[in-house]
C-alpha cells in the first residue's frame, strides 16, 4: 500500500480486506453496511469485467477487485471520483480498477454496448416528493433521486450488460414492487432476493436483488434473510464473517 497525504477532514479506515484501506471525507458521503453487503452479494467470476454505477469512495471494487478481471467505476461527483481515484492509487489497484468521472444517464457516450458481465449499483433509494428538494441537505440529498431515477439506473445496467449478464442491486424493499416491473421492462427478471433484519423479528430495511438479462420471467430464489444485530446490538456471526472480523478473533 501505498502512503496518502490525507487532506481536512479524511480519515483512513481499514476495509479488512487484503490489508486494504480507504480514505474517506467525513464532510461528504461515506460509505455504510449497505455497500459492503452489495460487495458480497454477487458470486463473481475471474474472467468477469464488471461495472459499477455511482461508485463514492469506490469501497466497492476495492473489496472485490481480487475476485474479477476488471472493475469500472463511475462517478458523478468531481470530489468522490477524485477520492475513488486516490484510493485506488493507494492500494495499488490501478491494473484492476479504472474510476471514471461521469454521468451513467449518458452511459451511451461512456461505454459500447453490452460490454460487461456484472453491473452493481447502490443507488438512492427514495423518491424526491413535489416541495420536498429544499428540505433536504448535504448527506441526505445522496439518498434520494436528485441526479438518478430507479428508471435511469435499470437503463444504465441494461445497456452495459452482455445478454445473460446480472445486474445486482441493493435497495429498499418497500420498492420491490417498481424494482421488479423496471427490471421486466428492460428485459431483465430477479433471479436472487435477499432481505436484510437489523434484528431477528425486526422488518427488513434493504434489500439485495440480482437479476439476469434474458431470462425467463419466474425462477426467483428468496434467500434466508441476513440478520446484522444481536439482541445485545453486537454484529450477528454472518455479518463478522462479512466484515473479516472472525478471521481476527
Amino acid at each position: 500500500m501505498r502512503e496518502p497525504e490525507l487532506k481536512p477532514h479524511e480519515r483512513l479506515d481499514d476495509l479488512m480486506k487484503s490489508g486494504r484501506h480507504i480514505i474517506q471525507n467525513t464532510q461528504e458521503f461515506c460509505f455504510s453496511l449497505d455497500a459492503v453487503l452489495l460487495a458480497h452479494f454477487p458470486r463473481f467470476h475471474r474472467r468477469q469485467y464488471v461495472l459499477e454505477l455511482g461508485t463514492g469512495t469506490g469501497v466497492i471494487p476495492l473489496i472485490m477487485a481480487d475476485e474479477v478481471a476488471h472493475v469500472e467505476a463511475v462517478e458523478l461527483s468531481p470530489v468522490m471520483a477524485e477520492l475513488a481515484s486516490r484510493n485506488v492509487w493507494m492500494n495499488e489497484l490501478e491494473h484492476k480498477i479504472t474510476v471514471r468521472e461521469g454521468d451513467y444517464r449518458a452511459i451511451r457516450g461512456m461505454y459500447p454496448a453490452e460490454t460487461f458481465d456484472v453491473v452493481l449499483a447502490n443507488p438512492p433509494y427514495r423518491p424526491v416528493a413535489h416541495g420536498q428538494a429544499n428540505r433536504i441537505q448535504g448527506v441526505a440529498r445522496a439518498r434520494h433521486e436528485f441526479t438518478a431515477t430507479l428508471d435511469d439506473v435499470v437503463t444504465a445496467a441494461r445497456y452495459a450488460l452482455k445478454f445473460g449478464g446480472r445486474f445486482a442491486m441493493v435497495h429498499l424493499p418497500e420498492r420491490l414492487g417498481e424494482i421488479l416491473v423496471a427490471l421486466h421492462e428492460h428485459q431483465m427478471e430477479a433471479k436472487r432476493l435477499q432481505m436484510v433484519q437489523p434484528k431477528a423479528g425486526k422488518a427488513p430495511n434493504m434489500m439485495l436483488v440480482e437479476a439476469v438479462v434474458g431470462a425467463a420471467p419466474g425462477g426467483l430464489k428468496v434467500l434466508p434473510p441476513l440478520i446484522v444485530h444481536e439482541e445485545d446490538g453486537s454484529y450477528t456471526e454472518a455479518i463478522r464473517k462479512i466484515y473479516g472480523l472472525t478471521e481476527r478473533d
